[in-house]
This record gives C-alpha cells, structure tokens and sequence, in this order.
C-alpha cells in the first residue's frame, strides 16, 4: 500500500531503530533474562528492565515492577480479568467495548460471574450518571476502554475512577488505543490494572504488550499462567512477588528490545508532539468529510472528545467494496467491518454493516489525508 490508514490496528511504518534493535538481539546477544551468568544475558536483562521502567513512567509510576510483560492488551486483559473475577462478582463495563474485554466476560458467565452494560452516547460517549443507578451489591470492578477503536471516542476515565474510588470498586482501564497517545496518571486516577499493547500508540512490533498493576490489586490476582521464571527456582510454587507471579517462561525478548527502542523513540519525538500531529490531520480529514454529502463520520465531531480514528458510512457503496476499492485502485489501507466490536457498532447504530475506518499516525502526511479525501469523492460519485 502507499498510503497506510490503518494505525488504529497497528502503527505502521515503525520507527527505524525498532526494527535494528530487534534485529541487534537476534543476531548479537540471544540470551534469555534470569537464566543465565554470561554478558549478553545480563546485557539483555539491563534492556528488559529499563523497558520497564519506560513503560511505568508512560502512567506517572516509579515502580518498573508494576508492569508485567504480556503479548498484547488481550493477554493482558484476560490475565486481570480471569485472575480476578470470581462466582458471584459482578462488573460494569460500558457499551463501547472491544472483543477483548466481552469475550472473556461472556466465558466468565459460566462461572457465576455476571456483568452489566453501562449506556453510552450514539457518539460513543459514556453517560456516567448510569453507573451510579447500574451498581448492585456485589459489584467489584468497572472495566472500560479509555477511547473506542471504531469511533475514536474519548471515554472519560476520570469519572469512572471518582466513582470506583467513591465505593471502593477497582478500575480496570483498556489503554489499547490510549497508550503513548493520552495521559494515564494512576497516581491521579487510582486504578487496578492498566492494560495496553506495544504495536499501536507506542510504535513498537507486534506479540508485545503489557499491564501496570497495583500492588495491592496484584495481590487480588492469580496468575493466567504458572512456570519457570529463573527465580525461587528450588521452589514448585509460583513465586508471588512482582513481576515473576505473572511471567512464567520466555519472555518475547526481540519484541521486547523492539519496544524498548520505540519508547526511546517515542520520548525523543514527544508524545505531545506526535498527538498534535495526528489531530491536525484529524481536523483536516473531518472538515473535508462534512463537504462529501454521501459520508457521514460516526462519532464525535469535537477533536477534544476523540482519538485521531475516524469510522464513516455511506449508502452509495457496499462498505467493504469501498475498503476494496481505496485499497485497489488508490492504494490507500483503511479497514471495514465491525472491527471486532460488535457491541459499539450497536451504540453507534452502525451495526451490522460496520464502517470503513480511517486511522492516523505520526508518519501519514496532509498530502496523504488530500489524496484520501479525494478518492472518497470520486469513488462516491461514481
């Protein structure tokens, strides 16, 4: 493709030095962390740990043990939510979530685990006077995605967390989309579990993602996984101090040693400057859509309430011919369908047909988003 508008999947392209660093650890150090006394191990346990301490200060922690390496948002998510949920609890979620999140919800029923949905906007914004009227007795956590992957939607974490820490509730944030792109500060907002992924906002490959815990919060959990961690090894038990009771077996090291360059990246560019980036082509690409009457753009219009991801539809093309075709005849990479979020598409009233997405990154350009806007006309008045 030439024009890639598909980074609400997975930024693309990655910063150079990902790919070198990635690169350096296959073919120079190839040693694994906790198992072994030679160079290249201690080498490749120095990048692991600053890659944690990177991690931790993207949400204002100190404490690099808090965040546990997974292999993306979906492990991440499923480790906190399987470890914690137990028969009888009950949760909030909001109906902007991804996949990740109803999926295991949805396997927990069987385990005497229930769940309520908490209403949001036909703009994908969170009605947060619902959660007061939606919590019962035994509810235990509010989970919810901090802007939603179909709409951009910014969803306001803020009011969730006054309310978790109102009655006491753990919150459980779904940064897939948010991480390296918005503020996270857990010492402000208090949560459980931050859940994120290295191959979105923060530039890094794919198979490498992770989740802050709190340390009164990991406690709660038990571990997805048990295994060899190269620590407490004369024990059979999984070790419970942070982060081994979480990361039994090989780390993914070469993504690991990606990430830990793309966060290097991503603080020498400057998170700000990168998001700036990115709204102004928002911006750009949203006040060309309002002059193509055949498009009508699926959630909210104000840059502050959204994420630089853009869903549209139209009558006057099949939405997935239309992905075809932008892709086909101008080489511009979008994507269509229901991006595994059924139940926003259903907020959104854009269920079962979906959207064709449009999503921006640091390395599109205002000649891109022109050439993409110009094609949308074309194809539509066909």
């Amino acid at each position: 493709m030439n024009i890639y508008m598909d980074n609400g999947a997975t930024t693309f392209p990655k910063p150079p030095e990902v790919a070198e660093s990635m690169f350096h650890y296959i073919t120079q150090v190839g040693g694994n962390v906790n198992r072994g006394s030679y160079a290249s191990a201690f080498d490749a346990g120095d990048v692991v740990y600053e890659t944690r301490e990177m991690a931790a200060a993207l949400f204002n922690s100190l404490e690099p043990e808090q965040i546990i390496f997974t292999r993306h948002v979906t492990e991440s998510l499923n480790l906190v939510l399987k470890g914690f949920l137990k028969p009888g609890d009950h949760v909030l979620v909001t109906s902007m979530e991804h996949n990740a999140v109803m999926r295991p919800l949805n396997a927990l029923l069987e385990k005497g685990v229930t769940f309520s949905c908490v209403p949001c906007t036909t703009e994908g914004i969170l009605q947060g006077d619902a959660l007061e009227t939606m919590r019962k007795p035994h509810t235990k956590a509010v989970v919810m995605t901090h802007a939603s992957n179909v709409s951009g939607g910014v969803l306001d974490i803020q009011k969730a967390a006054d309310f978790c820490r109102t009655y006491r509730l753990d919150l459980i944030i779904d940064a897939a989309q948010t991480a390296g792109v918005l503020p996270i500060d857990v010492i402000n907002l208090e949560p459980a579990a931050v859940c994120f992924t290295g191959h979105k906002g923060l530039y890094g490959p794919q198979g490498v993602g992770g989740v802050w815990l709190s340390k009164d919060f990991s406690q709660k959990l038990q571990p997805l996984l048990e295994g060899g961690t190269g620590s407490f090894s004369e024990e059979e038990v999984q070790p419970q101090h942070l982060p081994d009771k979480f990361e039994p077996g090989t780390l993914n090291l070469p993504g690991i040693y990606g990430l830990h360059a793309s966060l290097i990246w991503l603080k020498k560019t400057g998170i700000d400057a990168i998001h700036h980036h990115e709204m102004t082509l928002t911006q750009q690409f949203l006040e060309g859509l309002s002059t193509i009457p055949q498009v009508k753009v699926v959630g909210p219009l104000d840059l502050v309430k959204r994420t630089a991801v853009v869903s549209i539809t139209t009558q006057h093309m099949d939405l997935g011919e239309l992905a075809h075709r932008l892709g086909k005849d101008y080489g511009i990479a979008t994507r269509s369908g229901l991006h595994c979020a059924p139940r926003a598409h259903q907020t959104l009233g854009t269920f079962p047909t979906g959207t064709v997405r449009f999503s921006f990154g640091y390395f599109n350009t205002s000649q891109q988003v022109h050439t993409a806007l110009k094609s949308l006309n074309e194809l539509l008045n066909k």
